[in-house]
């Protein structure tokens, strides 16, 4: 089973600890997990367009059987992630910061929502995937 993890892009890639704390947590439970921030940092000195980009992320959701959005910080690309994969009818899990706003079509389309006060005590959150 592939799992897909949807964070917000940031350069410095900040969001790295939280990235691989559901990596693991996913991995734990028998998925390969692909998370593109994640991905095209490993691929030394590729650079991609935004439309390039865009037709890998459709690619990659396609093969998953689950899609994570880790909605702490809200992005464009997050909500297109989370579209894309409805309409794919794959479901769609979000992971986000306790106080995070979720928006109400996001919680519409997702399976479940779930808080979280530290990343490091998620664990027990994600046991029923």
């Amino acid at each position: 089973m592939k799992a897909y993890i949807g964070v917000k892009y940031h350069e410095d890639y900040r969001n790295k600890l939280v990235v691989d704390k559901i990596s693991s947590i996913l991995e734990e439970k028998g998925y390969e997990t692909i998370c593109i921030v994640r991905d095209i940092r490993d691929e030394e000195q590729i650079r991609y367009t935004p439309n390039e980009l865009m037709k890998l992320t459709f690619k990659k959701i396609n093969i998953c059987d689950l899609v994570i959005i880790e909605l702490t910080e809200k992005g464009v690309g997050l909500g297109i992630e989370a579209g894309y994969a409805f309409a794919k009818e794959i479901p769609i899990i979000v992971i986000a910061k306790s106080g995070s706003d979720i928006s109400e079509t996001l919680a519409g389309i997702s399976k479940k929502i779930i808080f979280y006060d530290d990343i490091e005590s998620i664990d027990s959150q994600l046991k029923d995937l």
